[in-house]
C-alpha cells in the first residue's frame, strides 16, 4: 500500500467532525436518558405468567406508587413460561411500597405468579455524584495516557504525539456516546466501561503506529521529511492494525447478537456501543493521530526554519 495520510489528514479530519456535528444535533433534538444509577430512583423487575396490556399494567402500577413509573414487557428467554416486566421509576421506593405493589399485582392477575427478581434504589444525590465520579475518572485517565506517551516517545516529540492521540481517543468517546443516544440507550455504568475500554483498546492501536514511526525515524535519513517517515509507517502497519480491529469487532458483534437474542440488556448496552468503538478506534490510529501529529511536526519545523536569524555571510552575498 501507499497511501499519502498526511496529505488528506485535513479530509480525514473533516469527515470526524461531520460526525461529531450530527451526533451532537441529534442529542440536542433527542437528549439523553440516564439511567437510574445516574440520575437516581427505583427499578424492580418481575417474572409473571401469561400476558399483560402494557397501558394497563402501567397505569395500574402508577396510581399504586403515586407516581408516574415506566413499564417495559419483554419475553423471558431463560425462564421456560414466564415473561418479564421491569419497572423504573425517579422516586426512591420503600420497602414496604415494594411489598404492597407486589400484593396489588397478584391481587389484580392472580394468574400472573409474578416474582420480583431484581430490586435496587438510589437517591438522585448519590446518582448524580456516582455520574460526576464517573466522568473524573474518564479525564483522570485521559491526562494519565498523554503523561504515558510522552515519556514513550519523548524522542519524537512525545508531547505532541500524546496530545494528538488523546484528541484522537476523543473522537471515539464521543461516537460511543453517540450511540447511547441514537439507540436510546439509558447512559449507566456500562458507558464507563466502554469509554475505558475505547480508550485502552483505541490508544494501543496508536502506540503500534508510533512505535513503526520511532523505529523507521532512527533508520531512515535524518533530512527525510517527517510526512514520508509517518506516511511509510502507517501503510507498513495498515493490514495489521486492520485485521485485529475486524477480528476485534466481529467477537463484540456476536456478543452484541446473542444479547439481542436473550433480551440481555446489560450485555447489549456494552457490545453495541463498544462495535462503534472499535470501528472508530481504527479510524483514528490510522487516519488521524499519526497524520495529524505529523502535519503538526511539520508546522513546527517550517515555523522555526522561518524565525532562524540569517548568517552574516548569507547577508554579504545579499
Amino acid at each position: 500500500m501507499n497511501i499519502n495520510f498526511v496529505k488528506n489528514a485535513k479530509k480525514y479530519a473533516l469527515v470526524s467532525v461531520c460526525i461529531i456535528i450530527v451526533g451532537l444535533l441529534v442529542n440536542i433534538i433527542f437528549g439523553v436518558e440516564l439511567d437510574i444509577e445516574f440520575k437516581g430512583g427505583t427499578l424492580l423487575k418481575y417474572d409473571y405468567a401469561g400476558t399483560l396490556d402494557d397501558n394497563e399494567v402501567t397505569d395500574f402500577i402508577s396510581n399504586q406508587l403515586g407516581v408516574k413509573a415506566d413499564v417495559q414487557l419483554s419475553t423471558n428467554d431463560l425462564v421456560e413460561g414466564f415473561n418479564t416486566m421491569n419497572v423504573s421509576c425517579t422516586s426512591d421506593i420503600t420497602l414496604e411500597q415494594n411489598n404492597a405493589l407486589t400484593a396489588a399485582l397478584e391481587e389484580k392477575y392472580p394468574d400472573g405468579q409474578f416474582k420480583l427478581t431484581n430490586s435496587q434504589s438510589l437517591k438522585p444525590s448519590m446518582g448524580q455524584l456516582f455520574f460526576v465520579k464517573c466522568l473524573v475518572a474518564i479525564a483522570l485517565a485521559s491526562v494519565l495516557l498523554v503523561v504515558y506517551v510522552a515519556l514513550r516517545f519523548r524522542k519524537i516529540g512525545g508531547w505532541t504525539a500524546g496530545i494528538m492521540a488523546v484528541l484522537a481517543l476523543l473522537n471515539d468517546v464521543l461516537v460511543a456516546y453517540f450511540v447511547f443516544v441514537i439507540f436510546r440507550i439509558p447512559l449507566n455504568e456500562n458507558f464507563v466501561a466502554v469509554v475505558l475500554s475505547i480508550l485502552g483498546y483505541s490508544l494501543n492501536a496508536t502506540i503500534v503506529v508510533y512505535d513503526r514511526i520511532r523505529e523507521n525515524r532512527q533508520k531512515m535519513d535524518s533530512k527525510t521529511p517527517i510526512a514520508d517517515i509517518v506516511n511509510l509507517s502507517v501503510n507498513q502497519s495498515f493490514t495489521r492494525t486492520l485485521n485485529t480491529s475486524i477480528c476485534t469487532f466481529a467477537a463484540i458483534a456476536t456478543v452484541a447478537v446473542v444479547g439481542l437474542i436473550f433480551n440481555l440488556d446489560s450485555i447489549t448496552s456494552f457490545a453495541l456501543p463498544m462495535m462503534f468503538g472499535v470501528a472508530s478506534g481504527f479510524y483514528t490510529s490510522v487516519f488521524l493521530s499519526s497524520p495529524l501529529w505529523a502535519r503538526w511536526q511539520q508546522h513546527r519545523i517550517d515555523k522555526a526554519q522561518k524565525n532562524k536569524p540569517v548568517s552574516k555571510k548569507k547577508k554579504a552575498k545579499a
